[in-house]
């Protein structure tokens, strides 16, 4: 058989680029050896925010006597919490699943292995074609801990496929993304979460001090947190789990849970993929591609989660599969990669995108800064919100916006605007040019700009 393009890996990088790669006029071949919609739809991001949305919503019952409500005897359902999300998953899937037969694109399931450039052999058949996007996306990673092997130790596919898992106590390895996620769903069901880091401070690629913030409110909510935290190892069995670490003291600590989540980070997922006859060069087990995604061997291209140095974001890859297919096709990118948000769903919403002051100061840039707190927000007090802030990063001499950080409602939403602001060169002063709505939680970002006015 024979395609124009071939694009192993059916998570966000890939169905996009499978999706503007048949607009574009090519004829286009899609392996998935799993579901379609990858670890983002299927056993990331959207069964993490479903259950997110369930816990808080219990958790927030809880408090509703504050707002004049009476609510008794409030108990969740386990199960029907992940039955749920299950139906807002399959829901989503259908919807990949629609788009690429609509688009007329042959799917198959199973394991590709790239034979040679140009050559792929699936389930027995052999795939002929001119380009090669490989968009396989990556896996757990599992830090050399003795005892992480154990039955007991979970990772976040384990809690969030099928049934999930249930905990009245949790110790959690890793305080980036999926960890302080966890931390934060567990906790709203009432368990017991303790999270070790072993960096100088939990979501280690953020400005220190959005760490510092998320740390304060996480055990203001009863999570405890250890930064620079080493585990020595872990003992027991489910549901009786010890795991024994350092301080950043070098004090040693045993901790009791029900159980244990891995979640010290991810790598690319490459198994399987290369032929025998094949390779291409790595980089700690990803594969090295240019801005375009170029690889070492001509026709073959990689983004996501599977480039080195790649931001592990399903909106970075979904971007470098429309701009890679654009190459493919003689023309250049149509998406701007200098400018990429992050987000974080904690109670309040972490995002960031651009420049942070701790980065400037580093980098010897001359910076102004502006913030505005949640509790001069009419928004925020209406909904009781946790203390958290808008933090826009300037250009000391010309004012143009180079980052900002936001803690707070509807971060994850308001950053988009910010986004783009610092996309098209805007400067404070016309950033706060702009009406925003009352009572409304993007005011903070009026509010913080208006706080640089040059006068």
């Amino acid at each position: 058989m024979k395609f124009d393009i071939a694009i192993i890996g059916g998570g966000p990088g890939g169905y996009t680029a499978a999706e503007k790669a048949v607009k574009a006029g090519f004829q286009v071949v899609l392996f998935e050896k799993e579901e379609l919609g990858g670890t983002c739809l299927n056993r990331g991001c959207m069964p993490t925010k479903a259950l997110l949305h369930s816990a808080e919503t219990y958790a927030s019952l809880g408090h509703a006597q504050a707002l004049g409500i009476q609510a008794q005897a409030i108990t969740y359902d386990f199960a029907a919490m992940h039955r749920r999300k299950d139906e807002v998953v399959g829901a989503l899937r259908h919807g990949v699943e629609k788009l690429m037969k609509a688009n007329q694109i042959t799917v198959v399931s199973g394991q590709a292995q790239i034979e040679k450039a140009g050559i792929i052999g699936c389930n027995g058949e052999t795939y002929e074609v001119e380009d090669i996007i490989i968009a396989t996306g990556s896996q757990v990673a599992y830090p050399p801990i003795p005892g992480i092997d154990l039955p007991g130790v979970w990772n976040s596919r384990d809690i969030l496929e099928g049934g999930g898992q249930n905990f009245d106590s949790l110790v959690i390895v890793g305080g980036g993304v999926v960890g302080v996620e966890c931390a934060t769903l567990y906790r709203c069901l009432g368990c017991e979460v303790t999270v070790l880091e072993a960096a100088d401070h939990i979501l280690p690629f953020m400005d220190r001090e959005i760490a510092q913030r998320l740390t304060m409110i996480l055990k203001k909510q009863g999570v405890t947190v250890e930064a620079k935290a080493s585990v020595q190892k872990i003992e027991g069995t489910p549901g009786a789990m010890q795991l024994t670490y350092t301080d950043k003291k070098g004090v040693e600590h045993t901790v009791s849970a029900q159980g244990v989540l891995a979640a010290a980070g991810r790598k690319a997922n490459l198994d399987g993929l290369f032929g025998p006859g094949f390779s291409l060069d790595l980089e700690r087990g990803a594969i090295v591609g240019d801005a375009d995604g170029r690889t070492s061997v001509p026709h073959v291209y990689v983004i996501g989660d599977a480039k080195a140095r790649n931001i592990q974001l399903a909106h970075v890859a979904s971007a470098q599969g429309e701009n890679t297919v654009a190459v493919i096709a003689g023309k250049q990118p149509p998406l701007d990669m200098s400018v990429v948000p992050s987000c974080v769903y904690t109670n309040p919403e972490i995002a960031s995108v651009g420049l942070t002051e701790e980065r400037a100061k580093a980098d010897g840039v001359s910076v102004k800064t502006g913030k505005y707190l949640t509790g001069a927000n009419g928004k925020c007090l209406i909904e009781g919100t946790e203390s958290g802030y808008v933090k826009l990063v300037t250009d000391s001499a010309s004012g143009k916006l180079l980052g900002a950080q936001l803690v707070c409602p509807r971060a994850t939403d308001m950053v988009g605007e910010l986004t783009l602001a610092i996309q098209k060169g805007l400067t404070a002063d016309e950033l706060s040019a702009v009406i925003h709505p009352h009572p409304t939680f993007s005011e903070m970002l009026f509010g913080a700009a208006e706080g640089l006015r040059q006068l």
